[in-house]
């Protein structure tokens, strides 16, 4: 009788319950459907999601309205694409600091930046000291600078990048049309120069305390080309060959 009070009587006198049975019966059963399927799309960051967001953003809104379909929806997918989009960022981030080391690897080797970036571990063959030295120093920059000024130099770094690749690729067909390519731009002098002004018009939106500090960072890397990289090219010799 206790076990009865405790386990079924309250399915059989509350209507509620028994729609919330129904409902958990329905995850349950499609669960494992949607997991088979999301593992076998290479899709686990989404499932992750859906489980870890989705169901108690589904718990929240019950606490906040009870049993209502429209808050309990809204709450579910206001917390999974709260979820998703941070783990977006998590991923984002990781893989661009691990892309920065290689790119400073191949920098290193070419005498841009020190030899210390080109260094690779015994055993794995990657450039660890330079992953080291840049996940201190996003560290660092993350603790002590604002969270919308580091997005905005982000943005604005990552825009003027664009605009340098747009007229790099440009100017390279132009000077070295001999090199062999594996994808030719169509009609490049249009795409560089649209690609040139719509960065330039999102940098523009940016407002100038963004500009001062990507001119702040322009000034530090003019300073590191002219004061190390310039005399420890070894692109240097190659340039005076081809003149």
């Amino acid at each position: 009788m206790h076990l009865y009070a405790l386990i079924i009587e309250p399915f059989v006198s509350y209507g509620f319950m028994r729609r919330a049975l129904v409902a958990c019966l329905a995850l349950s059963l499609g669960s494992g459907p949607v997991g088979v399927f999301l593992v076998l799309r290479r899709m686990s960051l989404m499932g992750d999601a859906m489980s870890h967001a989705v169901l108690p953003g589904a718990a929240l809104g019950f606490l906040a309205a009870g049993l209502s379909l429209g808050a309990m929806s809204a709450g579910g997918l206001l917390v999974g694409l709260t979820v998703a989009i941070l783990a977006g960022f998590s991923s984002v981030i990781l893989v661009m600091l691990l892309g920065q080391s290689r790119v400073f690897f191949a920098m290193s080797r070419d005498g841009l930046v020190p030899p210390l970036f080109a260094e690779v571990h015994p055993k794995y063959r990657t450039p660890w000291k330079s992953n080291v030295v840049f996940f201190v120093l996003t560290a660092l920059f993350a603790a002590f600078v604002p969270g919308n000024i580091v997005g905005e130099m982000t943005s604005i770094g990552t825009l003027f990048a664009f605009i340098l690749v747009c007229a790099g690729v440009w100017l390279i067909r132009v000077r070295r049309p001999e090199i062999p390519r594996g994808f030719v731009v169509p009609a490049l002098p249009l795409v560089s120069t649209l690609g040139i002004v719509v960065c330039g018009a999102m940098i523009y939106g940016l407002g100038w305390t963004n500009w001062l500090r990507l001119a702040a960072w322009l000034v530090v890397g003019l300073f590191l080309y002219f004061g190390y990289a310039r005399r420890h090219s070894r692109l240097s010799g190659y340039a005076e060959e081809r003149t």
